[in-house]
């Protein structure tokens, strides 16, 4: 089991584009979720996939266990998501000794960035780039387990309403 600590923030502009060094493909599906668990099932680049439990209430740090499974079954859970298929691009950028993940939502959420820097420990205060703008890390607005299960399309003005 790993503890997952990370910041989430809005991206703003486009000049974090040009400090990344990777990016991939993904689908996010969550079979369950509740204010203190989730489960989903990520599949990378259709060459990839995970299957993720997290326990926590914490928006900031959750207990997470993450387990490679075939492509091929992974497909088959998609179809039992609860709730809307997340579609997105994830680009990774180092800034200052952190990792920064940077997902572009497509599908439902098409326009939504978000940035996430994961940390050892809660009392871990990363520099910021120019690109983060507002934090959301404490607005469960922004978790993808509350994108996924709830119709936050047009409450967060990106995408059609679900």
């Amino acid at each position: 089991m790993a503890t997952e600590i990370e910041r989430k923030f809005l991206v703003v502009g486009e000049s974090w584009r040009a400090e990344t060094m990777s990016h991939a493909q993904m689908i996010q599906a969550y079979l369950f979720s509740a204010p203190d668990r989730s489960m989903r099932v990520r599949i990378e680049n259709d060459s990839r996939a995970t299957l993720c439990i997290k326990f926590g209430a914490s928006p900031l740090f959750r207990d997470e266990f993450e387990y490679p499974i075939p492509v091929a079954d992974a497909k088959e859970l998609v179809v039992h998501a609860s709730g809307a298929v997340i579609e997105k691009t994830r680009y990774l950028s180092h800034f200052q000794g952190y990792l920064w993940e940077i997902d572009v939502y497509g599908g439902v959420y098409a326009g939504l960035i978000v940035a996430e820097v994961e940390m050892d420990s809660t009392e871990d205060n990363p520099p910021l780039p120019a690109w983060v703008g507002l934090e959301v890390t404490h607005d469960r607005r922004y978790s993808n387990a509350m994108l996924a299960t709830r119709n936050m399309a047009g409450e967060l003005g990106h995408g059609p309403a679900i």
